[in-house]
């Protein structure tokens, strides 16, 4: 399995952390909050879809159609069980990076 870029850890934790309510304009908020940067809709959109391409997130369709959305529906974004052990990986390395330098050490 490919090791995950920072930016793609910080997607999936988002998705985590939305759990039913992630779909585009929630996980942007969500990694606002999350990082305090800013991101625009069209890096959200390109990330979540090569995450789905990558196998680590599946989408559902959900709630109607309406005028804000140009007539689409939202498309809800969730962890797979391949996103989830990708995200522990990731964890792991960090830790294992992390655990031989102190605290204070900077």
């Amino acid at each position: 399995m490919k090791k995950l870029t920072l930016n793609e850890q910080i997607f999936l934790i988002a998705i985590w952390h939305l759990d039913d309510e992630a779909y585009g304009v929630k996980i942007r908020e969500k990694i606002i909050e999350l990082t305090g940067s800013s991101m625009m809709f069209g890096t959200v959109y390109n990330t979540l879809d090569k995450l789905v391409k990558k196998g680590h997130v599946s989408t559902r369709k959900g709630g109607g159609a309406t005028s804000e959305r140009g007539g689409y529906q939202k498309v809800y974004y969730s962890l797979t069980k391949d996103g989830m052990l990708a995200l522990r990986k990731a964890r792991e390395l960090q830790e294992n990076l992390w655990a031989e330098i102190p605290q204070n050490a900077f």
